[in-house]
Formats: C-alpha cells, structure tokens, sequence
C-alpha cells in the first residue's frame, strides 16, 4: 500500500513498535507484542513490512487485526507499508529415528540453479565444523549431485551393515551421503516423485549419521519434489535461500521462500552469492551480476541477510578440485563465509 510520495522523516523500528501498541490481541487483552503474534516487523527507506503469526484462535480475528494494524501504520509517514499474516499450519511431522540425534538441521535452496548452493552448502559445513561442531553434509540434489567431486569422493562406495544400515562417506572431518555415491558415474537419474521421497528416506533412516550439531542439506534448486519430501519426513530447523543479486534470480527467490513457508520451514537467512566479480590480477571488483539484491530479497521478505560472497575464479577451481576454499583460512572469501556463519549460528539461538 502506498501512502506519501514525498520525503518524509525517516520512521524507525521503534516507532514501528510504539504504534503497533495500540493493537489489541482479544484472546489475551495485550497488545500484539505483548501476546507474542508479531512475528517481523522491518522498516527501511520508510518502506515498512509487518507479518503476524496467527493461531487457530486469534486466525477468527485476522480482518479486525488488519484494519486496526493498518490504521496505525497510515498515523505514521511511511511511503508505503505491508502487512502479511502467516495462518495457522500443521504441526511438523515426527523425526525418524536416525535423525533424533541431529540437534539442527539446515537446507540451503535456491530457486534457480547456477547461484552456486552447493558451493556454499559445502563450505558452510566445513565452516561449522572448524568452529567446533560435529557436522554431516546431505546431498539431496537427486538430479545433480555435485558434493562427492567438491569434497574429493568421487568413484567411492559407502559399506553398509548386515542390517542395511549405511555409513556415511568422511572427508574433511564431515560426514557425507549423496546419490552420486551410489549412482554410476555418468548415469542420468530420472526418478519420478515417489522414488525421490523413498531414497531421501532412506538417507535419513538408514544412513548411521550418530550425532551431530548440524546436518547441512544441499537441496535441489527450485520448487519440487525433493523439497516437499524432505518437509515431510523431518522437522527442518530452517532453510538457507542462496540467490544472486540480478532481479531475474530474486524472482525465484520469492517462489522458494513462499514454498518453504506453506510448508512450515523457518528461513534462517538469506545469502547473496556472486556478488561482485574480483579480477585476479589486479583486485579490482565489478558487479557484473548487480548488487544488493539478496538484502534487499531478505528485507522483502522479513529475513536476516546472511552475507555476500564475491565471484572469483579461485572459488570455482577450488570446487572443482575438492578442495573447498574456506580451509584457506585467510582468504578474503573465507573471512566472509565465517561472517555468515557467525551470523547464521546467531540467528538460531534467539
């Protein structure tokens, strides 16, 4: 909704806060923050975003919420401001077994391919790992399974037990399953749904991961089967978006993000890959691909911004020859990808 069209005072959080006050919650007789239903509020170049959290008691009072939330935003002088609200959803599904020892689970989607996800799935773990957690790395990319050639497994075989349990391969300190570890090399998969939520229940099943602070989940990119299967057979903690920063990626940024939302899967965060180029000669960086688009994608949407990492020729050798770029520790684009976790490992224990 827009409202004024010329400079205003620029409106903060708090006042964001101090007007939404005056919002009643019926069902406790506090106010809406006080009874806990506001789930974002955000506010940036007098743009505001507020998305509420409703349950199947309050879900009877959404219009009178929306009326009187609005009703407040237009006292304030706010360019344009919009109000989402998140319904009710089913609780998540119970955890198979195998996976009750795994405190946090994380998927890292995209909502197109070529953002380099699973370049950052990788080195996301490894970064978790260095900081002292116990880590796996699940490779859920069924169709383009790229995990075994950037942690240097390719051509192995996990064993498995007389029972049919599955030990993960290890490299790196990190436990890892992917396809591309029981497919033939070369060999294309076309597997319709059904056999896509089969093996990734297997994966978490029968794979012996033991216990781990993290299960990092490189997803497939887009909307389908994989990500509606691995919703339904585990509660994820939440997922990772990784997005360029051109406005083409950021439209299939709001696809994933919406879908993760009907599916009831917190996003952690957003990441924005790409963003400037570092010519290896001379340093100088360009932004062939834009920039700021994934914190401005983030803000949309109510989101924390991760970080950004750069595109630079040594990321894509080192993934290419299994030796993922943060175990260079002082590189420039190691620093940034310790920022992101810090801020990721952050944004799960509020």
């Amino acid at each position: 909704m827009k409202l004024f069209s010329k400079k205003q005072k620029d409106v903060t959080k708090q006042d964001l806060i101090d007007a939404l006050r005056f919002v009643q919650n019926p069902t406790t007789e506090k106010d809406i923050f006080e009874s806990g239903i506001v789930n974002t509020t955000a506010v940036c170049d007098n743009i505001a975003k507020i998305v509420v959290s409703l349950d199947p008691i309050t879900i009877k009072f959404k219009n009178k919420f929306k009326v009187e939330i609005e009703h407040q935003l237009r006292k304030l002088p706010l360019k344009e401001f919009k109000v989402e609200f998140l319904d009710p959803v089913p609780p998540k599904p119970k955890a198979p077994e195998a996976s009750a020892k795994i405190k946090n689970i994380i998927a890292v989607a995209s909502g197109k391919g070529g953002v380099g996800k699973s370049t950052v799935a990788t080195n996301l773990s490894l970064a978790l790992s260095k900081k002292g957690f116990t880590v796996g790395l699940l490779d859920a990319d069924i169709y383009g399974p790229s995990i075994p050639l950037m942690m240097q497994k390719t051509g192995v075989q996990p064993e498995a037990t007389q029972e049919g349990e599955i030990f993960p391969i290890e490299n790196y300190g990190i436990k890892m399953m992917s396809v591309g570890f029981i497919s033939q090399p070369g060999e294309a998969v076309v597997w319709r749904g059904p056999m896509i939520h089969k093996l990734l229940s297997e994966f978490f099943s029968k794979v012996l991961w033991g216990e781990l602070d993290y299960l990092v989940v490189d997803l497939p990119p887009g909307t389908g089967d994989a990500q509606l299967s691995l919703s339904q057979l585990i509660p994820l903690t939440g997922a990772v978006i990784v997005t360029t920063p051109q406005d083409v990626a950021l439209v299939d940024v709001d696809k994933s993000v919406a879908m993760f939302k009907k599916v009831n899967v917190p996003i952690l965060g957003v990441i924005e890959n790409m963003s400037t180029f570092v010519c290896p000669q001379c340093g100088h960086e360009e932004e062939i691909f834009s920039h700021g688009g994934g914190e401005k994608a983030a803000f949309q949407w109510g989101n924390i911004f991760l970080g950004s990492l750069p595109l630079k020729t040594s990321i894509r050798k080192s993934g290419d020859a299994g030796n993922p770029f943060v175990l260079e520790e002082t590189s420039e684009e190691s620093k940034s990808l310790f920022k992101i976790t810090e801020n990721l490992t952050k944004s799960l224990v509020k």
